[in-house]
C-alpha cells in the first residue's frame, strides 16, 4: 500500500506578503476611487446629504488604502540595528492613524447632519438618480469587503482586516443610505439627513474601535487566554523541561514575542541547559506560527518563591576565598563548581585520582570541611569528588 505524505505550505515570506496585500489593497483603491466620485457627483446634483456625506467616507477609504501600501511596503523591510525586531509594527501605527481618522470624519458628518436637521425647511427634493447609486455603492462595498476579508485572513495582517472591516461598514452604511434617500423621495426629507446622522455615528464607532485595538497593541497587550495555555502545553512538552514560569506574550502586527522562563535539572551542564532552550524555542515557532520570536530563559528551580529572592549570597570569588584555608591538605583542585540551590550554596571540588591513596589526607580535608560546614551561613553542603585519568 502507498502512503500519502501531507507538507504544510511553507509560510509566507514578508515580501510574499507584502506583495500579496498590495495587489489586493490597489483593487479596493480601484474601487474606491470610482465610487467616491460617482457619489459625489450625484450626490451634489440629486440634493442628497448622505450620498455625499457616504462619498467622503468612500474618499477616507481610498486614503486608508493608500495608507496601508505605505504601510504593508514599510513592514515588510528586514530586521536592522535600529529596529532589530523587524518592521512590522509600522502596520499597527497605520492601524492607529486609520481609526483616529476615521472618527474625526465619522464625528464631522454626524455634526453637520445635526447642523442641517435644524433647518430641513431648506433642504430641496432629492432626486431619484441618488437612489440607483446608493444601490449600487452597496452591491460593490460588499463585494470588496468579501474579498478583502479572505487575503486578510490568509496573511494574518491586522492591517489588512481593519481595511475589510471599514469597507463592510461603508457597506452597511451605504444599506443606512439607501434607506434614508428611499424614505426621502416619499416626501420625507429628513430622513436623508437623518441616513446622514446615522452613518457618521457608524463610521465615528469604528473608528475607535480600531484605533483602541492598535493602542493596546501599542502598549503591549499580551495573547489571549487560549493562545497563551497552547504555547504554555508546547514548552511543558520539550524534552529535559521540568517547569515554566513567567510566560509573557505580546503582539507585534501579526504577529507575537515570546519570553519565558524554563526550569531544568539544576545538575545538568550550562550547554545542555541551552540545547534544551533551543529545543523549546524550536517547537514554539514550528507549532504557532503566530509567534514571531521565543526568548527562553533557563533556571534550575521556581526562582518566583520569595524566600529564595530575598537571599543575597556570595560569589565565586569570596566563596573561594573562604574555603581555601580549610583545603592546604589537598593538592589544587583540578575544578570547583559551586550550585545556588534552595537558598543556599552546595560546592562540589574536583581532585586528582591520586590524592586517594592519601587516606589520612583525605580524612583531615573532611574533617576541616564538616567544620566548617556547622558555622557557614549560606554553604549547605561540601563534596569532594575524584576525577579519573582520561
Amino acid at each position: 500500500m502507498g502512503h500519502e505524505h501531507h507538507h504544510a505550505a511553507p509560510a509566507a515570506t514578508p515580501a510574499d506578503r507584502a506583495g500579496e496585500a498590495q495587489r489586493a489593497t490597489w483593487v479596493s483603491v480601484a474601487v474606491n476611487f470610482f465610487m467616491t466620485l460617482l457619489q459625489l457627483i450625484v450626490g451634489y446634483f440629486a440634493h442628497s446629504q448622505s450620498l455625499i456625506a457616504h462619498g467622503l467616507h468612500s474618499f477616507s477609504d481610498l486614503l486608508s488604502d493608500f495608507l496601508v501600501i505605505y504601510a504593508t511596503r514599510q513592514s515588510a523591510h528586514p530586521a536592522d540595528s535600529a529596529h532589530p525586531y523587524g518592521h512590522a509594527r509600522i502596520e499597527t501605527a497605520a492601524t492607529l492613524i486609520l481609526g483616529f481618522s476615521l472618527a474625526i470624519i465619522g464625528g464631522g458628518i454626524l455634526w453637520e447632519s445635526g447642523m442641517r436637521l435644524q433647518h430641513i425647511e431648506a433642504l430641496p427634493n432629492v432626486e431619484l438618480s441618488a437612489l440607483w447609486v446608493a444601490i449600487a455603492t452597496v452591491i460593490s462595498k460588499e463585494a470588496l469587503y468579501r474579498y478583502l476579508i479572505r487575503v486578510g485572513e490568509r496573511l494574518r495582517s491586522q492591517l489588512m482586516i481593519a481595511n475589510a472591516l471599514h469597507t463592510r461598514a461603508d457597506a452597511a452604511s451605504a444599506l443606512v443610505v439607501v434607506v434614508g434617500i428611499g424614505g426621502a423621495l416619499m416626501g420625507w426629507s429628513f430622513l436623508d439627513l437623518l441616513a446622514a446622522a446615522l452613518m457618521g455615528f457608524m463610521i465615528m464607532r469604528m473608528g475607535l474601535e480600531l484605533g483602541w485595538g492598535a493602542m493596546k497593541e501599542l502598549i503591549d497587550t499580551g495573547l489571549d487566554e487560549t493562545q497563551v495555555a497552547a504555547i504554555n502545553a508546547t514548552l511543558l512538552a520539550t524534552p529535559g523541561v521540568l517547569g515554566l514560569h513567567e510566560l509573557r506574550t505580546r503582539r507585534m502586527a501579526h504577529q507575537a514575542l515570546v519570553d519565558a522562563h524554563v526550569q531544568v535539572d539544576a545538575r545538568i551542564s550550562v550547554s545542555e541547559g541551552h540545547r534544551i532552550a533551543e529545543l523549546a524555542r524550536a517547537r514554539v515557532l514550528r507549532e504557532h506560527h503566530e509567534v514571531l520570536d521565543v526568548l527562553v530563559h533557563i533556571d534550575p528551580e521556581d526562582d518566583l518563591a520569595p524566600d529564595l529572592i530575598a537571599h543575597r549570597l556570595p560569589g565565586r570569588e569570596a566563596v573561594l576565598e573562604e574555603i581555601q584555608p580549610l583545603l592546604e591538605d589537598l593538592p589544587s583542585p583540578e575544578r570547583v563548581v559551586l550550585h545556588y540551590l534552595h537558598g543556599g550554596i552546595e560546592v562540589e571540588i574536583f581532585i586528582g585520582q591520586q590524592f586517594f591513596a592519601n587516606g589520612e589526607s583525605l580524612m583531615l580535608a573532611q574533617a576541616s570541611l564538616k567544620s566548617l560546614l556547622g558555622q557557614h551561613p549560606t554553604i549547605r553542603s561540601i563534596s569532594i569528588n575524584c576525577r579519573s585519568a582520561p
